[in-house]
């Protein structure tokens, strides 16, 4: 599965110094606590290997991190899990892309300002019956992870082939019976994470179709 999609961002804080000199201004030796200076962080992807060159079998896709509080894209080469918690090949790519996004950042993405606010593990369930397709379930209902988290589960799936067949809503249940949500990878949501709706709106479940009349 190849990736055809690249995301890149420039974030860059300026720090700003400001001096007074000879202007009448009297110099005090009272410290002044203007606060810590602004970060600077480049929020530049790392090259990835060619996948003949890895050793790791698996697929690129790109991983939503956090870098100057936007989400910005990675490129990866994501391995299978090793759990394969089912044969459905949605569930494994989305299994695959959740445990991405729980790894902690390279030094290199570290370097370069990338963090992640998913944390614990995760996993994914097949849907239940009834559900709409493309749902996928997590062991906890979406609506209780932080907004950060939710929001970079939401944009990483929603982009991959796998488990989105386009762009739009990406459908998302918890475990047992919780209801499926829809939620959607907005510009807002990705320069904004933290402000992210957590409550997706309520999937209708589509009604059966009748059996059509038996002929006699």
């Amino acid at each position: 599965m190849t990736w055809t999609r690249r995301a890149a961002l420039a974030a860059v804080a300026g720090l700003v110094a400001l001096t007074g000199t000879g202007c009448g201004i009297r110099a005090t030796t009272v410290p002044v606590d203007v606060g810590p200076a602004p970060s600077r962080v480049s929020c530049d992807t790392p090259e990835q290997p060619p996948a003949g060159q890895s050793g790791v079998q698996g697929f690129r896709a790109t991983i939503e991190l956090v870098c100057g509080s936007q989400l910005v894209g990675v490129e990866r080469l994501v391995p299978v899990p090793e759990k394969r918690p089912a044969r459905d090949p949605l569930v494994l790519v989305a299994q695959a892309l959740v445990e991405q996004l729980e790894r902690t950042p390279s030094q290199e993405e570290r370097d370069a300002g990338f963090t992640t606010g998913v944390q614990g593990e995760l996993t994914v369930s097949p849907p239940r019956t009834g559900d709409p397709a493309g749902t996928v379930r997590l062991s906890r209902r979406p609506e209780d992870l932080p907004p950060v988290a939710l929001a970079q589960i939401v944009c990483t799936l929603s982009a991959s082939d796998a488990v989105s067949a386009g762009p739009g809503p990406v459908v998302l249940g918890g475990p047992d019976a919780d209801p499926p949500r829809t939620w959607e990878c907005t510009d807002a949501v990705r320069s904004r994470p933290e402000s992210a709706p957590t409550l997706g709106e309520l999937v209708r479940p589509s009604p059966s179709p009748s059996p059509s009349p038996s002929r006699s």
